[in-house]
């Protein structure tokens, strides 16, 4: 489910995961590899006496509240709802959580199109009347808010954009000026933005979380899902670095879900949310920081 990785850490790594799932009843494991390219938790393949290895991961330092649990529960309603391939979950706790181990994703405009055709039936099938969840859930490390609301660009705003200006690093990164911008933006976005519906959303669909099942369908992993935009999860394939096979599956989306010809102009706007989580998170930001100043530099006051 990623690269393996065989460093000191790694050892450590290993060790501390072989730890949780014994401490957790699978005394069957008998050694894990890390993996690397998930940004938050520690995670491997667990190697079984007489079973299919099993992917699993855990944070060395858990974050409040109960983020496995909520992400099986993710995973589950992708599933269930929307008829997306997930991998099963075998042991979801306070701890940590164990997964089927699914594939890397073939590189051809074939599997981006089923991939295309599999996220438009999930946001096209799960339209509902309220924006949110019943629960929050985590991006990453941090708890994502999913109170309800009836009105889409109050939720945005409130929850998916100002929510992060309290972080410290967002506070250090962003000046007042940039934070005003930002207000005056989330003010502005019945205006820049089309009504749409809220649906079951993924929430978190970088590349790094679209894999394949055993037999090459398009699977997602890692979700922070909500009742939300469909457009939230077209933002984050279209702005993480999809690779150029993928450039098939955005003509056939948008085929699918009759999106207009401006759909590419709202991309930075939503995904301002993405780039406040990771600054929020991360000392390197992967340039998130300079990416929402450029989006919010239209709003700034001047001076």
């Amino acid at each position: 489910m990623a690269e393996i990785s065989e460093d000191a850490p790694a050892t450590r790594t290993a060790a501390f995961l072989l730890e949780c799932l014994h401490r957790s009843g699978m005394r069957d494991v008998v050694g894990v590899k890390p993996v690397t390219g998930g940004l938050a938790a520690l995670a491997g393949i667990a190697t079984r006496r007489a079973a299919p290895p099993v992917f699993v991961k855990a944070f060395a330092d858990r974050p409040d509240g109960f983020p496995f649990l909520a992400e099986a529960e993710g995973l589950t309603a992708l599933r269930e709802s929307g008829g997306m391939a997930t991998p099963d979950v075998i042991l979801a706790n306070e701890e940590l959580l164990v997964l089927s181990e699914l594939q890397e994703r073939p590189r051809n405009e074939t599997f981006w199109e089923q991939f295309a055709h599999a996220l438009a039936h999930l946001h096209t099938s799960t339209v509902h009347p309220r924006f949110g969840w019943h629960s929050d859930n985590w991006l990453g490390r941090r708890r994502q808010i999913n109170t309800w609301n009836d009105d889409g660009f109050a939720f945005f705003a409130e929850h998916r954009l100002l929510r992060w200006l309290g972080e410290p690093r967002v506070e250090a990164a962003l000046d007042a000026n940039d934070r005003t911008a930002l207000e005056r933006l989330c003010n502005r976005l019945p205006e820049l933005l089309p009504p749409r519906p809220a649906c079951l959303t993924h929430g978190d669909l970088w590349s790094q979380n679209l894999l394949a099942t055993p037999d090459g369908r398009p699977a997602l992993i890692d979700p922070a899902v909500s009742y939300m935009w469909a457009e939230v999860d077209l933002a984050h394939v279209w702005t993480t670095a999809p690779p150029p096979e993928a450039q098939r599956f955005f003509a056939v989306y948008a085929e699918l879900t009759s999106l207009d010809r401006g759909w590419q102009a709202r991309m930075p706007i939503i995904q301002l949310r993405q780039h406040l989580a990771v600054l929020a998170q991360f000392d390197n930001d992967w340039g998130a920081a300079d990416l929402i100043r450029a989006t919010i530099a239209p709003f700034r006051m001047s001076s």
